[in-house]
């Protein structure tokens, strides 16, 4: 099996609207303290940019946003609701906030240990595995991601990192390119008529299913 290739930091530095669709189905690994690897297929994604209302930098810089302005290939993770975090990807050149959410995963691999613990009190069905990751929140508790990850370099001597898509899924893309659905983004009470959330046709990881 040839060697996954990384997403180098200079692929990212490009508007969040091109990067986003870009990412879908590039893999993130998640690397455990115990040396163990979470590693899910990325399905859904939001784009945020500089002139959107619903970004966090969109009226000035405050210590919350403050990676959204740094260079790209940077985690940018923040808690909502006072209990879960979200984790982005920041894009773009440096001084330019933007970002994208990473919304859904379909997982690859998970340590067994790891689906023990989930499993304590009950087995989990077919289902809810398959919707482990199926949302930012899920996602962040799953991999074990909270907001001392905010501003990491997303590389392999850290605890994440991204992987390019691999061949068989470009060219199952190229020959059926309905296969990304592009549309609104979910929750929000501004910038909600933007059509900047993109997710994998038919999956049944992603968070709106």
């Amino acid at each position: 099996m040839p060697t996954p290739l990384i997403v180098d930091p200079s692929e990212l530095a490009v508007p969040s609207i091109q990067v986003a669709p870009e990412l879908l189905g590039c893999t993130l690994v998640r690397q455990l303290p115990d040396g163990e690897q979470i590693r899910g297929l990325i399905v859904e994604t939001e784009a945020y940019a500089p002139d959107d209302p619903a970004c966090h930098a969109y009226r000035r810089r405050t210590p919350r946003n403050a990676v959204m302005f740094g260079p790209a290939g940077v985690s940018y993770v923040y808690l909502i609701y006072g209990m879960y975090c979200c984790l982005n990807v920041v894009t773009d050149l440096e001084g330019v906030p933007s970002a994208v959410l990473i919304r859904a995963l379909q997982l690859e691999s998970v340590p067994v240990s790891l689906l023990a613990q989930l499993e304590q009190t009950q087995p989990l069905t077919p289902k809810q595995r398959i919707r482990l990751a199926s949302g930012p929140g899920k996602l962040c508790r799953l991999l074990q991601i909270n907001t001392q990850f905010n501003g990491l370099p997303l590389r392999p001597d850290q605890p994440l990192w991204l992987e390019h898509r691999t061949s068989a899924f470009q060219q199952s893309l190229e020959q059926q390119p309905s296969a990304i659905i592009q549309t609104t983004r979910i929750g929000l009470s501004q910038g909600k008529d933007f059509p900047w959330r993109w997710y994998l046709a038919d999956c049944p990881s992603v968070s709106k299913v």
